[in-house]
């Protein structure tokens, strides 16, 4: 099993002191806690192709290279269920870094170039047009609009490199939440497992206590759902 990494959260600056304008360094590291945790997801992505199921192609990103590594983490926070996803039908995965929980996702190490290519695709916009990822790393959120991913995340820092991620301009509470579908949380659950640091049982006990599928899914359903 591969060992899971935590996400350093970052410190407040000593005595107060007004936080310089960070740098961008070369390569950050994507957490990806929806269907991207599946490396052959995120590659449509980078490299470009039509997903499985999907009705239209990834442009993919400028530079194809595929990430330099991809690593287990946990992140402070909550992914929850929400929203109508028109590919897989059912809710899509959020996340709510200011929610009290722990989030099960994987790190890819890509370019900050890269990054920018692979949400400026998930905000619907052209690879080269992606957002300035200096205000997420200053303030550790970036609301660019108001699509459902949109805003820019950055909930610390892996082996000195910013974590960056994105989400909904929203906070869990303030929209009404929506169980996902069977094909998606089949491609979740397998996308964690990819990872090799939580075995069959942790991954479908997380799935089914994400808000959203809570009520809906029980560990027993998820984990049924890697078996057929």
């Amino acid at each position: 099993m591969s060992r899971v990494r935590t996400v350093q959260a970052p410190g407040p600056e000593p005595g107060g002191a007004e936080q310089a304008e960070p740098v961008v360094p070369e390569l950050v590291w994507y957490a990806a806690y929806g269907s991207n945790t599946r490396r052959g997801r995120l590659l449509h992505y980078i490299e470009g192709g039509r997903p499985p199921g999907a009705s239209l192609a990834s442009p993919g990103c400028r530079d194809p290279r595929p990430p330099r590594a991809s690593v287990p983490v946990e992140l402070r926070g909550v992914v929850y269920f929400a929203t109508e996803s028109a590919l897989w039908s059912g809710g899509r995965a959020f996340y709510d870094p200011d929610a009290r929980g722990r989030v099960y996702a994987r790190a890819h190490l890509v370019t900050a170039e890269q990054f920018r290519d692979i949400a400026a695709q998930e905000m619907y916009r052209a690879p080269g047009t992606g957002p300035d990822l200096t205000p997420a790393l200053r303030d550790g959120r970036a609301r660019l609009g108001e699509g459902r991913y949109e805003t820019l995340v950055c909930p610390g820092t892996l082996d000195g490199l910013p974590v960056l991620t994105f989400t909904a301009p929203w906070a869990l509470g303030d929209v009404p939440l929506n169980a996902p579908a069977e094909g998606y949380l089949r491609h979740l659950a397998a996308g964690l497992l990819e990872a090799a640091a939580w075995d069959e049982t942790a991954v479908a006990g997380y799935l089914a206590a994400c808000p959203g599928a809570a009520g809906r899914w029980t560990a027993e359903r998820v984990a049924g759902l890697l078996r057929d």
